[in-house]
């Protein structure tokens, strides 16, 4: 791929990441409250209430480990554009079709190598 193709990949799918990446931290900023620890005081909240609570609670922690793996995979898309190696497989080398690249831009390998 050529520096004019590589620029207009970068062009079409930074703007995606970026977005994505705010919106993880900004759904992670509020997230913060639902993974807070249950209060253990039933006196004010009933039983069934804080067992609701703790399985929020814990829904909420699973939700949370998921979006910073997903967090993760964005970093490390940027990090393959800022080294000039997105949209080409870190296994075989060649380029990753933009059709695969469109399902997810953070895939680091083709689909033959995925497999």
């Amino acid at each position: 791929m050529d520096k004019e193709a590589y620029a207009a990949l970068l062009k079409r799918f930074r703007p995606r990441l970026e977005q994505e990446l705010a919106e993880i931290d900004r759904l992670s900023m509020e997230n913060e409250s639902w993974s807070a620890p249950v209060e253990l005081d039933q006196q004010s909240v009933g039983r069934v209430s804080r067992m609701d609570a703790m399985q929020m609670q814990a829904m909420s922690q699973a939700v949370q480990r998921r979006r910073t793996q997903r967090r993760h995979q964005l970093l490390q898309a940027f990090k393959r554009m800022n080294e000039g190696e997105f949209g080409y497989c870190a296994e075989c080398g060649e380029e990753i079709p933009s059709g695969r690249l469109d399902v997810d831009p953070t895939f680091s390998a083709c689909v033959r190598c995925a497999t």
